[in-house]
């Protein structure tokens, strides 16, 4: 909404008021810039150069089941709408393997049914793997090695 104002000294109309800013657009033709190009190189406080190897993974629950693909597990999620009986309430359990895992969701394949799930993430409490998880630290991966029988 504009709001328009008489300045009785001046027997002009001034510029309208608005909650949105006014821009004035430069008449002259613009120069145009290159956008600046980087090289890569991280500059440390020292002066010194150097250059990160790779992308730097983070230890975030969908790289964690990414990073476990094909192992068995219980995944436990928390859907407001579910409905169960007994102790379960709207918890499901699902026995199976992580197929996908994104920023915002995970797909699980069930073993009993083998039905594909696709649940958001933003249900997702927790999962009970039945051997060594593959987990990053720092960036690198650990805990690869299988449970020794």
């Amino acid at each position: 909404m504009a709001y328009y104002y008489w300045n009785a000294n001046s027997q002009q109309q001034q510029q309208p008021y608005s909650t949105f800013p006014q821009f004035q657009f430069p008449t002259t033709q613009m120069q145009q810039t290159t956008p600046p190009t980087f090289s890569g190189a991280v500059t440390t406080p020292a002066g010194g150069a150097f250059t990160p190897s790779g992308p730097r993974e983070e230890s975030y629950i969908e790289n964690i089941l990414r990073l476990n693909r094909g192992k068995e597990a219980v995944f436990s999620f928390t859907i407001p709408s579910a409905t169960g009986s007994g102790e379960s309430g709207n918890t499901v359990l699902v026995r199976g393997v992580v197929v996908e895992a994104g920023r915002d969701h995970a797909v699980i394949r069930e073993f009993e049914t083998d039905h594909y799930f696709l649940f958001p993430m933003i249900y997702f409490d927790y999962a009970r793997f039945e051997e060594p998880i593959t987990y990053l630290r720092g960036g690198s991966v650990v805990n690869t090695t299988p449970r020794q029988s």
